[in-house]
């Protein structure tokens, strides 16, 4: 009993124990709070890697593709048994995205993917991106009339209200421009035939009539205003071909206006930007969005490829977050795309596509499968190349349980130095007490004793220090958005940029086994570091220490 005393009059009394227990308390709060940022950022990153891709892909490498994919997913099935709970083809495509904005071209290259909308959310969570409700249920590559975005701020009118709005509005100003040319025309006519200084106030310095509503005419994509009035908020002025001409081997009856081109998702970065007005506030500016048309070239898939050039429509956007993923892909209809290429035997009428997407039942062994399958498929017989979604995203994850594990060995030194302290600490307690140790063990105090109170001081601080770091990291952990946004008013400086991270707020996950071990930890540091003192205090003879000075 007296040893308990004695370290709660110790840990009472003397400040610089205070000190130590301050240096582990900052240790396992930092700790605690940055594996919880690490662990939110993690969990983040699996979860949108993971939902756009797959459990097991096989791609081809051909030219002309996989042939015969119903027998390929038949072996497959045969394979790896029970452990499917789903499978989806695909083709992969490298191609050229354009926009036309304002009268300008902006290219991207980008991963054109012609999907299977009935089975590809089986093998991810692609729906759950997508920016219209309707949508994320059900995938759709056909344009909605409106409702796009309807919980996102400054999301421009989109659909086929914008649409119609767009075309009826650039007809209006084709239509204009016609009869100015025409009275352009009339003027030049006429002017031969004017007496020589007659005044044409109507004239311009070419002796041509400018029409005033056309003076200074530009079209603003990002004006989320409504479209259906006539005014330059409707959106880019696309060229003429657009506007109901025959391209790409659509009749010349075509009209936007009820008429749609084939339907694709771009991801919101390849037609979008996203950067902070003049308040500081972050928006996305369009390039194009649901109702624009856009014009897509790629390889066909013949022994001899050449470009095809192909309009598509757009029908939705997705964000994922992950910039890999919203800046280089768009989908197409699986069929559409098949078609376009070349890729439908014109006799056998079978069909090839360059990708199989498997998704495991809960619990398989994803490396088992992968192994088995290439087994299957041996690279020296075919041009496949099968891999889980660990093993595509492998050098990223790797990077980030390394980032993870270097963090946490440095911040433990902090806790290693506050040890430092603890064990300079008893030995000046050792030192300052050498006469009350010897007058304890002149009473019948045994060594183990004796060395049982330093430890026991020790065991203290590291409970009280690691204890006060946990509930302090925790506070700050639930707290850490708040705090973030007090420090960017106190400092001026962004601590969380989301135009570089795409998360609306800093994610955390507070994980039990974590708080487990570094508070264990914490404690075995200062425990350990109690050892030495305790030692030299056991070994002390009563008679010299009582002599001591």
């Amino acid at each position: 009993m007296y040893r308990l005393l004695l370290c709660f009059r110790y840990l009472r009394t003397r400040y610089i124990a205070l000190a130590s227990i301050i240096s582990v308390t900052l240790g396992v709060a930092t700790l605690i709070v940055v594996n919880s940022v690490m662990a939110g950022f993690s969990a983040e990153m699996h979860e949108r890697l993971h939902g756009l891709a797959s459990d097991v892909l096989i791609e081809c490498h051909a030219s002309g593709g996989m042939p015969d994919p119903d027998a390929h997913l038949e072996e497959i099935r045969r394979i790896v048994g029970d452990d499917i709970e789903g499978a989806s083809v695909s083709v992969h495509v490298p191609s050229m995205l354009g926009i036309d904005f304002n009268g300008q071209l902006i290219t991207r290259h980008v991963n054109l993917v012609g999907i299977d909308a009935a089975t590809y959310d089986t093998v991810s969570q692609f729906g759950r991106y997508l920016i219209h409700p309707e949508n994320q249920k059900q995938v759709d590559f056909n344009l909605r009339e409106s409702g796009f975005a309807e919980n996102r701020e400054n999301f421009p009118a989109s659909g086929w209200h914008y649409r119609r709005a767009r075309v009826a509005y650039e007809r209006a100003l084709d239509e204009e421009r016609a009869r100015v040319e025409a009275m352009n025309r009339e003027v030049a006519r006429l002017s031969n035939t004017l007496p020589h200084g007659t005044n044409e106030a109507a004239k311009t310095d070419d002796g041509l009539i400018e029409d005033e509503s056309l003076h200074g005419e530009t079209l603003d994509s990002d004006a989320p205003e409504n479209l259906a009035a006539a005014g330059p908020s409707l959106g880019p002025l696309l060229p003429p071909e657009l506007n109901g001409g025959a391209t790409d081997g659509v009749a010349a009856t075509f009209d936007p206006a009820t008429e749609q081109y084939p339907g694709i998702i771009l991801g919101i970065s390849t037609c979008s930007n996203k950067l902070r007005d003049e308040a500081g506030n972050v928006r996305d500016h369009y390039y194009c969005r649901p109702g624009d048309d856009i014009r897509m070239m790629f390889p066909s898939a013949s022994e001899n490829p050449k470009v095809l050039n192909q309009k598509f429509t757009v029908v939705d956007l997705y964000e994922s977050g992950m910039s890999e993923y919203d800046s280089t892909f768009a989908f197409v209809r699986l069929d559409q795309l098949q078609e376009f290429r070349g890729m439908i035997d014109p006799i056998s009428g079978v069909k090839s596509v360059t990708t199989i997407q498997l998704k495991l039942i809960e619990g398989a062994d994803l490396n088992a499968v992968r192994d088995a399958l290439r087994k299957r498929f041996p690279p020296d017989q075919f041009a496949y190349s099968i891999q889980t979604w660990r093993d595509m995203q492998g050098p990223l994850l790797a990077a980030v349980r390394l980032e993870t594990t270097i963090l946490n060995i440095l911040l433990f030194l902090i806790i290693a130095v506050a040890g430092f302290g603890i064990l300079a600490t008893f030995f000046m307690i050792v030192v300052e007490k050498t006469r009350d140790i010897g007058t304890l063990k002149a009473l019948g105090a045994s060594g183990s004793g004796v060395m049982s109170i330093f430890l026991s001081y020790g065991l203290l601080l590291g409970i009280v220090g690691s204890g006060v770091g946990l509930l302090g990291g925790i506070l700050f952990v639930d707290n850490i958005n708040a705090i973030a946004g007090v420090i960017e008013r106190l400092t001026g400086q962004e601590v969380f940029d989301p135009t570089v991270y795409y998360f609306t707020e800093i994610p955390t996950i507070l994980n039990p086994f974590t708080l487990v071990w570094v508070m264990a930890g914490a404690v075995a540091i200062a425990t350990a570091a109690s050892v030495l003192p305790a030692m030299r205090a056991a070994r002390m003879h009563p008679v010299t220490a009582l002599r001591f000075e």
